[in-house]
């Protein structure tokens, strides 16, 4: 794993009719971005597609050549629609075999494979293994894709063999400027002149409302440079002041 200050993105597709018809929330989406960050690894983009080969090897293109990374969730199975490894092979434009190291897993676990376990032995010629230390075969690497698959608590096994691959950045830095009694519409003008005068920052604000009567907004500034943060946070609660705001004050992110 090596350190960089450039920056360094990633992108997650998530592939699975079950998905697209609300039969099976995803939760890999956030579990993804947060295993990310702590590499210092923005993810810019996801993307959701349906068990369609082309559809797969569209995405899985666009986004490789845009995105320093991109990590694919879903369909390495033993079933038809299960298509991934071979979408993502004709993406690079590379035969798909079946790996032997998986191979040996599956006959020392089954004894003689059928033509549907094989299919999770499917790996892009070229491709390495990713580690599954929870329950059944690899997902692999081939170039800066990462096929992993979809069950969560497998899917969170092996990214713990994806992270040491990185190439990462700087950690960003959250902070947290709560805003309570106060709406939006107050918070506007002074959230913009403080994002105006830090460009490098990103800053957002998200309301909440707690019944009967209680809302406001938690405003997340967010950095590589915890100084320039700080100041940010600091101008940006003497503006909400300045404006009007008469709860607010500084929370852990």
């Amino acid at each position: 794993m090596t350190t960089s200050a450039e920056r360094v993105t990633a992108a997650v597709l998530i592939i699975g009719d079950e998905i697209l018809s609300g039969r099976t929330q995803d939760v890999n989406l956030n579990a993804i971005a947060k295993y990310l960050a702590t590499y210092g690894v923005d993810l810019c983009e996801a993307r959701v597609v349906s068990d369609v080969e082309q559809d797969i090897v569209d995405a899985v293109n666009a986004l490789r050549t845009r995105y320093d990374y991109v990590i694919t969730t879903g369909g390495i199975g033993p079933t038809h629609d299960d298509i991934t490894a071979d979408s993502v092979g004709k993406a690079f434009g590379l035969p798909v075999h079946e790996h032997p190291e998986i191979m040996a897993m599956l006959e020392a676990r089954w004894g003689e494979v059928n033509a549907a376990r094989r299919r999770m032995a499917h790996v892009p010629e070229g491709g390495t293994l990713v580690k599954n230390p929870v329950q059944g075969p690899p997902g692999f690497q081939i170039g800066n894709v990462f096929v992993l698959a979809g069950v969560p608590a497998i899917m969170r096994g092996m990214l713990d063999d994806v992270g040491p691959r990185l190439r990462t950045g700087a950690v960003v830095i959250s902070r947290t400027v709560r805003v309570d009694g106060s709406g939006e519409g107050l918070i506007a003008a002074p959230l913009e002149a403080v994002a105006k005068a830090h460009p490098d920052l990103s800053m957002g604000s998200y309301p909440f409302f707690t019944p009967p009567d209680g809302y406001g907004a938690n405003l997340v500034v967010r950095g590589r440079d915890a100084a320039q943060v700080d100041q940010a946070v600091d101008e940006l609660i003497e503006a909400l002041k300045a404006a009007g705001a008469a709860k607010v004050w500084a929370v852990e992110a």
